[in-house]
This record gives structure tokens, sequence and C-alpha cells, in this order.
């Protein structure tokens, strides 16, 4: 990060006091902005490959190779990084699907594990210098949030059938004259918490990111040593919150999944 900055000090003139404030912003939106790594236009739609969407790639591709290495060869008693994964998967079953879910959290463990374990990668991925958070993209948390809003209908509808799944939507015992306007209410509803929970995640991974990158920028702004010492001393602090917030907001992801899995299944509680 630190000589990303200094190339980009030294492109667009930063010894000038007139680009300073300029400069502090074009240099955390640039490293923040998605970009394209490969042009591809296919029949007429864009299809390019970008910064973000390779570094999904590359989560994937880590997940998948790590995942089906260690757990390769099942042991009773696992050891080494089967062991030490097999206690974050035991833990979020305990925790996070079944006081949810109950006897249906095994049914829907592979896709809140991905998520979990996918959003974790992309976010610890982003603090590697030189690389990018794809989950500090609106568009790739939107996409996740569609997933969980997808997987949150069908398992009501499956549980529920069509037409229970959507009767039980409204609070029973209400007084007809307040269906017309709480059947809106509530059917804004199915998408007003997905979409916050990909705001949720985007804010939060993009607000670390500007922390860090506006701290580079005091360091080569005031050009001292006091200065720098004091500001690396925040940065170093403020990279080690990171790495707690990336295990945070991926523990949020998957908890909430579970919640808005959970609030469609069971209806009736």
């Amino acid at each position: 990060m630190v000589s990303a900055l200094f190339n980009f000090v030294q492109d667009h003139g930063g010894g000038e006091e007139s680009h300073g404030e300029a400069l502090g912003a074009d240099f955390i939106m640039h490293h923040i902005n998605d970009h394209v790594l490969w042009e591809w236009h296919p029949f007429g739609f864009d299809l390019s490959i970008t910064k973000h969407v390779f570094m999904m790639w590359i989560a994937s591709a880590i997940l998948i190779l790590l995942f089906s290495t260690i757990f390769r060869k099942p042991k009773m008693i696992p050891s080494g990084l089967a062991n030490f994964f097999e206690f974050i998967i035991a833990y979020l079953q305990d925790e996070v699907m079944k006081p949810y879910l109950g006897k249906d959290s095994r049914k829907y463990a592979p896709y809140l594990l991905t998520a979990f374990f996918f959003v974790l990668l992309c976010n610890l991925l982003g603090l590697v210098p030189g690389s990018a958070t794809a989950t500090g993209d609106i568009s790739v948390t939107t996409g996740l949030a569609l997933l969980t809003f997808l997987m949150v209908q069908g398992a009501g509808i499956k549980k529920n059938g069509v037409v229970g799944y959507f009767k039980g939507l409204i609070p029973p015992g209400l007084p007809v004259f307040i269906l017309p306007i709480m059947i809106p209410v509530e059917f804004v509803g199915l998408f007003t918490k997905h979409i916050a929970l990909a705001i949720r995640l985007f804010a939060n991974m993009v607000a670390g990111h500007v922390v860090i990158f506006a701290l580079l920028m005091i360091i080569f702004t005031f050009k001292s040593w006091a200065v720098g010492g004091i500001t690396l001393a925040g940065l170093l602090f403020v990279s080690l919150l990171e790495i707690l917030i990336a295990l945070i907001q991926a523990y949020i992801f998957s908890i909430l999944s579970s919640v808005f899995i959970s609030m469609a299944v069971h209806q009736d509680h």
C-alpha cells in the first residue's frame, strides 16, 4: 500500500499543496473502486474480468482446494488443519445454525458455511498488499444478499407451500381495514432486510480501507518522522482491527442469513 501511494503521489504531483485534498480523495477512491483487468465483450455484452471478480475466483479456488484436500480422507479424530476447521464448523453449527433453525440446521448448513468462509476469505484477501476487497464492492455484496434472498424464499415455500408462505407473512388476527397497509409493508420488508444485509457488509469493509488509506496519506502529507511514527502505529492498529472486522462481518452475514431462513421456515414462532 505504501509503495502504491508513493507511485501515485509521484505521478500526480504530490508536492503541490493545491492538489493535496484532491490527491487524497483520488488515491483512496483509486484503490477502493474496481478496475478492469481483461476486457471481454462477447455478442455486445460486457463480461470483462475486473479485479474484484478475479479476487472472488482466487477465494473460490482457495476454498475448493483447501477443503477438498484436508477433508479428502475423513478421520474419526481429525488433526492439523482439519481439526481447526472442524472446530469452526462445529461452533457455527451449535451457535449460529441450531439456535435458529433447529433440526433443519443441517439442511441449510452447506449454504451458510459456504457463505461464511467465502465472505471471510474475501475480507482477509483484501488486506493483502496489492490485492482488492471483493466484499468492498456493492455489486458483490448485493449478489451475496440475493443468494440469501433466494434461499429464504425457497426454504419458506418448500416448508409452507406458496400460498401458506405468503399468507404467513401477515400476522394473524389483524382487522381487515389494516390489511391494505400491512400487505405492502410486509412485501417491501421481504426486500429491505436483504438490502440492509448487502449494505452492512459493503459499508463496513469500505470504511476500514478508507481509514487505512487516509492514514497513509497523512504520512506523505506532513513528511514528519514524529507524525509518521504516530500515524504508523495507528495504521498497524487499524490493520489488526480489520482482521477482527473481517471475521465479525462474515459471522454477522451467516447469522443474519440463518435468522432470515428461520423466519421463513418457522412462521408460527
